[in-house]
């Protein structure tokens, strides 16, 4: 068997009506719902498959329903191929994604995960009701030429590179007036722009105090060497050792994604064959801008 990585989506990959068909065949999906109804206060599964969109795309809901939607997508997996986790040499989640890659790793347990992203979001959306904010997916322009319209930009307030996500793909985060001042500025340039449906400039300082909201529920989680290497999207190594992943879990949410150097790192390590376990295709569309020839299989619930 090829040697195997596990990719996890991050928030945007959420849709109504996700998990539906899934909790109604497996009764291993439905438990983890819930589970997870017990843990937050409220039906999750109903918001997923009967919404509204507007609930389901908040901050506050679509982290844990995509934390929870993608680990019922892996326990899927699981009872049609219960072999393939044997393989898999490593695992990295996009933002959000990164707490599903733990869980699975047995770095968090289900329920601390839950928690911990229920804290996550409901901090990223304390922080983003306090800043008119966003973020922008700029398509077309190389790194350096999104670096100076940055700077230029800034003269509207705070915005900065947020996701190196693949080639010709970079997401920035900033203030509403920067990011319109930057919209029009790469469009200007030759971009394709798009604006996330987010509630704010993640990955940025703007974030504050985000972050140490969310390092202080850490301090107080349970987490467990990890059975196989996570790649943190901080650093884009390879991590262990809870005390590692815990402060980069930190940083995390007021620091860039380096998804490509991600993807590049885990084919260097030998990777062979990718496996997408959750909403949407997302990544894989990502991974085929960094290796057009690579497979990736998609996991969806």
């Amino acid at each position: 068997m090829p040697k195997l990585a596990f990719l996890f989506p991050g928030q945007g990959a959420q849709y109504v009506g996700m998990a539906a068909g899934l909790c109604e065949s497996l009764p291993a999906a439905r438990e983890l719902f819930e589970e997870a109804s017990s843990v937050l206060g409220y039906d999750l599964l109903e918001v997923c498959t009967k919404g509204p969109k507007e609930r389901l795309d908040s901050t506050v809901i679509s982290q844990p329903a995509i934390y929870v939607a993608s680990l019922a997508a892996l326990e899927s997996l699981r009872a049609q191929s219960p072999e393939i986790e044997n393989a898999v040499i490593a695992s990295a989640g996009l933002s959000l994604g990164e707490y599903t890659a733990l869980a699975f790793a047995g770095v968090l347990r289900f329920a601390d995960g839950l928690r911990l992203v229920k804290t996550r979001g409901e901090a990223m959306q304390t922080a983003s009701d306090a800043t008119p904010s966003g973020m922008v997916s700029i398509l077309l322009l190389p790194i350096d030429k999104i670096e100076e319209l940055c700077v230029q930009s800034r003269t509207c307030g705070t915005i900065q590179i947020a996701n190196l996500l693949c080639p010709g793909n970079t997401v920035v985060s900033g203030t509403k007036a920067a990011c319109d001042e930057i919209d029009k500025l790469a469009t200007a340039a030759g971009a394709k722009t798009v604006r996330l449906s987010v509630a704010g400039a993640f990955h940025t300082d703007i974030m504050k105090p985000a972050d140490q909201t969310l390092a202080a529920a850490l301090d107080k989680a349970t987490l467990h060497a990890a059975r196989i290497p996570i790649w943190s999207n901080v650093d884009a190594k390879p991590h262990t050792d809870p005390a590692e992943i815990r402060g980069l879990l930190v940083k995390q949410v007021i620091q860039p994604v380096h998804w490509e150097t991600t993807m590049r790192g885990l084919l260097a390590q030998g990777v062979e064959k990718f496996y997408e376990i959750g909403p949407q295709r997302v990544l894989a569309g990502l991974l085929k801008r960094v290796d057009r020839k690579i497979e990736c299989v998609n996991i969806q619930v």
